[in-house]
């Protein structure tokens, strides 16, 4: 018969092994406060349990269509492990997850995140949480929990994954499925701020080859190190294109992600329908003109790899583009009319002027 562990030799037994228990319940500490700063109504439970409750009734919804996202930072995460700037990269993680859900209609509930590394820095793993916070109170969600993992020998010394998984709810017959999408509607895109969370591998590999450093100046952008302008936090467009939503007229939405523009709208189109976008009709800010440049890329290679300036795309009915426009800008979003949606048996996007509008 084996004799009695003692708690305290085993924790230090799990600490020589690498994991640092109280450092981890320090840290659920930390986030205590922030995930109380995102609460919203039908949240029923704070942090601790095994699971967190959410009730859709008490949060308004009489005949809810549950919608779940779930997505990462990708090596984004690696500018802002070799920067030390962990402040941001949790917006980003709450953004691709939540204007995913809106683009159904849905309105984010709540959240929760995976942040995992070989051994944990609250320092850092505290400024990854404030940014998710700070997400989820731009998104209005509730933070209502999430896993940390310290990993010994999974990760090399200071780097860190996350993931974050988020669940919205819509009235079933406000859902958009895309199904409304008619020939001749207009395709509103909404101005993104920046690179956003996609084509970071280029991003990283283009900044590697111009023997640049994230500290030294932008070349694109005044007083931003380049490493402040490639950490800009994808934007959050969950409010404002709920709103227009409500309004009525609004078809589909396409969240402008990996495959740009030419491979997300699509997603959106019921068969037999494509779009046309002129590129000429909204600005391609200056990071991407000089990611185009010093990579040598062409405008079909941006198309696919990068959101090129748009990060979310609505489609509405033609007799409510001045009025969801009105809407949208009045929520804070720089809208710009860039194409239709036409007949198109090969469901394609189809983008004129590009090597002229996006020339450097």
């Amino acid at each position: 018969m084996c004799p009695p562990t003692d708690p305290q030799e085993s924790a230090d037994a799990y600490s020589r092994a690498g994991v640092n228990i109280a450092e981890g319940d320090a840290f659920v500490g930390d986030i205590k406060p922030l995930a109380e700063s995102t609460r919203r109504r039908g949240m029923m439970e704070g942090l601790g349990g095994f699971g967190a409750l959410f009730d859709p009734k008490a949060a308004g919804f009489r005949d809810p269509i549950l919608v779940a996202a779930t997505d990462g930072v990708g090596t984004k995460l690696k500018v802002a492990i070799e920067t030390g700037r962990h402040d941001t990269v949790g917006i980003d993680l709450v953004a691709m997850c939540v204007n995913d859900l809106v683009v159904q209609g849905a309105e984010p509930l709540f959240f929760l995140d995976y942040f995992a590394s070989g051994k944990l820095d609250r320092t850092v793993g505290g400024g990854v949480l404030r940014g998710i916070a700070e997400g989820c109170r731009q998104a209005g969600c509730a933070l209502i929990g999430g896993e940390t993992a310290e990993m010994p020998g999974m990760y090399a010394p200071g780097d860190y994954d996350l993931a974050g998984f988020a669940v919205g709810a819509v009235e079933r017959e406000q859902a958009l499925t895309g199904k409304d999408v008619r020939d001749g509607d207009v395709v509103l895109g909404l101005s993104s701020t920046g690179v956003h969370s996609n084509g970071y591998s280029l991003v990283r590999r283009t900044v590697a080859d111009a023997g640049l450093a994230w500290d030294a100046p932008a070349p694109f952008a005044n007083d931003l190190t380049v490493g402040e302008a490639f950490l800009t936090p994808t934007r959050i467009y969950v409010k404002s294109t709920l709103a227009a939503i409500r309004a009525g007229g609004v078809h589909a939405m396409a969240h402008i992600t990996g495959g740009g523009l030419t491979e997300n709208i699509p997603r959106v189109l019921p068969d037999g329908l494509g779009v046309t976008l002129d590129a000429g009709t909204w600005p391609l800010p200056p990071a991407f003109r000089w990611l185009k440049a010093q990579g040598g890329l062409s405008a079909a290679e941006m198309a696919r790899t990068f959101n090129s300036g748009i990060g979310m795309v609505v489609i509405v009915a033609p007799e409510r583009v001045e009025a969801l426009s009105a809407i949208l800008t009045g929520q804070g979003e720089s809208v710009h009319q860039i194409g239709r949606v036409v007949v198109d048996a090969g469901h394609s996007v189809k983008i004129s002027g590009a090597e002229a509008a996006w020339a450097s």
